[in-house]
C-alpha cells in the first residue's frame, strides 16, 4: 500500500477501510469469496502492462511470448479441471461470457429459454432490463409453487410448446442440485442448444460435490470468483466443434484486449481448484450450508424449498415481519453481510424483497465449520428478533467480532 498512500491517499484510505470491513464482518453473500494471496499477487503484477489482443499464436501485438504461455496454461487447466474439450479464458465477467454464446449462436429475435430472475435466475438470462431480454424473445421457466424446486416435466412442456433455439440452465439463487441430464434430454427433444451457466456452482463442480454440466452441454459459462475462489473474471467451456465461433465472438466480437494479469490469476485459480484440499473445502462449503440452514430452521425461519443441497440458502422472512431490505441493513449494522433477495412468487418488489440470500463459501475459506454455522444462525435470529433492543444488538456485534478474530483472513 506504500505507493498508493504516496500517490493517492484518498483511495488508499478507502482500500484500508474495505480491508477492515472484510476482516471484521461475517461475509454471507454466496457470490463472494476470498482469493488466495497468490491470486491477489498475480492480479497486481506487471502483467497488467501487456496488451495481447488475439489468441496464442495469433496475437496482434509483439512481445507476447510469455503472456501467450500463461493463457495457454490457463485454458489447459480449465479443460482438465472440468473435463472439457475447449476453453476460452478471456471473458471479463459472467455476463460477457453469456453474451458471447448468445451472439455466436442466436440472431436478434430468436427464442431463448431460461430461468425467471424472480425465481432464482440471472439478469443475463433474459431480464427485460438486460441486453439478453432486449435482443431476444425470452421464454422463462420457474420453480413449482408448492415444492419451490424445478419441475422438469413443466420445463419440457414449455420447451415443447415454444421451441426455443437455446435453453439456459443454471441460477444465481437456487439452493438445490440441478439435473443437467434432464435439461439435455429436453434440449435434444426440440433440437435446441443447451448452455449451462455454472457461475455459482463452479467450485462445487470442481470439488465433486455437484454434478458436472460439461458432458451434457453444448456450452458452459462461468465466473471464477464465487465458489471457485478465484479472481473476478469468467470463462467459457464448449465442444471443439463450437470453439472457433466462440473464440471469434469473444474477440474481436465483443471484447478487445484480454486482461493478462487476471488470466494469470485464473490459471492459479484452476490449479488451486485441482488440488485435494480444494475438494475438502468444497465438501465443507456444502456441510456448512446445511448446518446453517438447520440452525435457521430450528429458530423458526422458513427456507425456500426447505433447505439446501449446495452453498446457498434462501430465507423467507415474512413470518418475522421484516423485509429483505430491512434485514440486510439490520444485519450489516452488527457485522453480518447478506443480500436482500426475492423469493419465488415474491409479493414484494425487487428493491425491497421478502427474503435474504445467504452462502457459506467465504466463511468456509476463513476456516469456519459446523459449530460456527450453528452460532451464526443464532446470531441472525437474535439480530432480527431483537431489532429494537440495542443491548442485544451490541452483544451480537461483539460475538461477530470475536468470531472474526478467531478466524482471520489469509490464515488458511
Amino acid at each position: 500500500m506504500e505507493f498508493i498512500k504516496r500517490v493517492d491517499p484518498e483511495i488508499a484510505a478507502l482500500i484500508m477501510s474495505e480491508d477492515k470491513r472484510q476482516k471484521e464482518h461475517l461475509e454471507l453473500i454466496p457470490s463472494e469469496n476470498f482469493t488466495s494471496p497468490a491470486i491477489l499477487e498475480a492480479q497486481g503484477s506487471i502483467l497488467t502492462n501487456k496488451y495481447a489482443e488475439g489468441y496464442p499464436g495469433r496475437k496482434y501485438y509483439g512481445g507476447c511470448e510469455y503472456v501467450e504461455k500463461i493463457e495457454e496454461i490457463a485454458a489447459k487447466r480449465a479443460c482438465e479441471l472440468f473435463k472439457a474439450e475447449h476453453a476460452n479464458v478471456q471473458p471479463h465477467c459472467g455476463t460477457q461470457a453469456n453474451m458471447a454464446v448468445y451472439f455466436a449462436f442466436l440472431k436478434p429475435g430468436d427464442k431463448l429459454m431460461a430461468m425467471n430472475l424472480s425465481h432464482g435466475g440471472h439478469l443475463s438470462h433474459g431480464s427485460p432490463v438486460n441486453f439478453s431480454g432486449i435482443f431476444y424473445e425470452v421464454i422463462h421457466y420457474g420453480v413449482d409453487k408448492e415444492t419451490e424446486t424445478l419441475n422438469y416435466e413443466e420445463i419440457y412442456s414449455i420447451a415443447e410448446k415454444e421451441k426455443p433455439k437455446l435453453i439456459v440452465a443454471g441460477a444465481s439463487a437456487y439452493p438445490r442440485i440441478i439435473d443437467f441430464k434432464k435439461f439435455k434430454e429436453i434440449a435434444d427433444s426440440i433440437g435446441a442448444y443447451l448452455m449451462v451457466d455454472m457461475a455459482h456452482i463452479a467450485g462445487l463442480v470442481a470439488g465433486d460435490v455437484h454434478p458436472n454440466p460439461v458432458p451434457f452441454s453444448d456450452f458452459v459459462t462461468s465466473t471464477t470468483h464465487k465458489t471457485l475462489r478465484g479472481p473476478r473474471g469468467a470463462f467459457i467451456l464448449c465442444k471443439d466443434e463450437y470453439s472457433s465461433q466462440i473464440d471469434k465472438m469473444v474477440f474481436p466480437g465483443i471484447q478487445g484486449g484480454p486482461l493478462m494479469h487476471v488470466i494469470a490469476a485464473k490459471a492459479i485459480c484452476f490449479l488451486e481448484a485441482s488440488r485435494p484440499e480444494f475438494k475438502n473445502y468444497s465438501q465443507k462449503v456444502v456441510e456448512n450450508a446445511k448446518t446453517l440452514a438447520n440452525s435457521l430452521k430450528e429458530r423458526g425461519f422458513r427456507l425456500v424449498s426447505g433447505g439446501t443441497d449446495n452453498h446457498l440458502i434462501l430465507v423467507d422472512l415474512r413470518n418475522f415481519d421484516i423485509t429483505g431490505k430491512e434485514a440486510e441493513k439490520l444485519l450489516e449494522s452488527v457485522g453480518i453481510t447478506v443480500n436482500k433477495n426475492m423469493i419465488p412468487y415474491d409479493p414484494k418488489p425487487p428493491l425491497i424483497t421478502s427474503g435474504i440470500r445467504l452462502g457459506t463459501p467465504a466463511l468456509t475459506t476463513r476456516g469456519m465449520g459446523k459449530e460456527e454455522m450453528e452460532e451464526i444462525g443464532d446470531l441472525i435470529y437474535r439480530t432480527i428478533k431483537n431489532r429494537d433492543n440495542e443491548k442485544e444488538l451490541s452483544i451480537v456485534k461483539s460475538r461477530v467480532k470475536e468470531l472474526c478474530k478467531r478466524f482471520p483472513l489469509f490464515a488458511w
